[in-house]
């Protein structure tokens, strides 16, 4: 495999990474610490991640436990939770804060499955892109005489076969993540 072929292949692996991490920030009515990725928490005038300074745990399926570190903390924690986009209301004791997931409405769902689908298909755009953009480098080695045309058709043979791939593990994680959000 050559060089362009292998960034390529690194190109299209970090974008179903990154696409994959996406979808473990979706809320899907159970409790996934990955939903505090995002937050930050202002900690003496510095953004933090929340799993930073507090013991993240699940403390039953729809209850996260958030036990902070330092005690002083706890405010501001619930302060990021509450200006959030997580839509959920922290429930604190003054030690350990709550949050409890409520089942989603199928409206819910619904939309939540297109977001996955939008996702899903931003990705293999990008991985798309990718394909086109090496397509070009080989085109230019054969044409700068540094490949063969024999080498640029089966390079890209092996550039759509990597896209193929990828393409159907973007399909595979997408149904898998609608298939968990659509369960009761």
């Amino acid at each position: 495999m050559n060089e362009q072929l292998l960034q390529a292949k690194e190109r299209m692996e970090k974008a179903v990474a990154a696409l994959e991490h996406e979808y473990s920030t979706i809320r899907a009515g159970r409790a996934n610490p990955g939903v505090l990725e995002k937050i930050r928490v202002d900690y003496y005038g510095t953004p933090t991640p929340i799993n930073q300074m507090a013991a993240v745990a699940i403390a039953e399926a729809r209850i996260l436990t958030i036990q902070p570190w330092d005690q002083g903390t706890v405010r501001a924690i619930e302060k990021a939770l509450q200006n959030s986009d997580l839509g959920i209301n922290p429930q604190s004791d003054g030690r350990v804060i709550r949050l409890i997931f409520p089942q989603l409405t199928e409206e819910n769902r619904k939309q939540l499955g297109k977001d996955i689908k939008r996702m899903a298909e931003d990705s293999k755009v990008s991985i798309r892109n990718t394909r086109r953009d090496t397509a070009e480098k080989l085109k230019k080695l054969e044409k700068a005489s540094e490949i063969t045309e024999d080498d640029l058709r089966d390079d890209e043979k092996e550039l759509q076969d990597l896209t193929d791939k990828y393409c159907k593990q973007i399909d595979q994680a997408a149904a898998e993540k609608t298939k968990e959000i659509m369960e009761i």
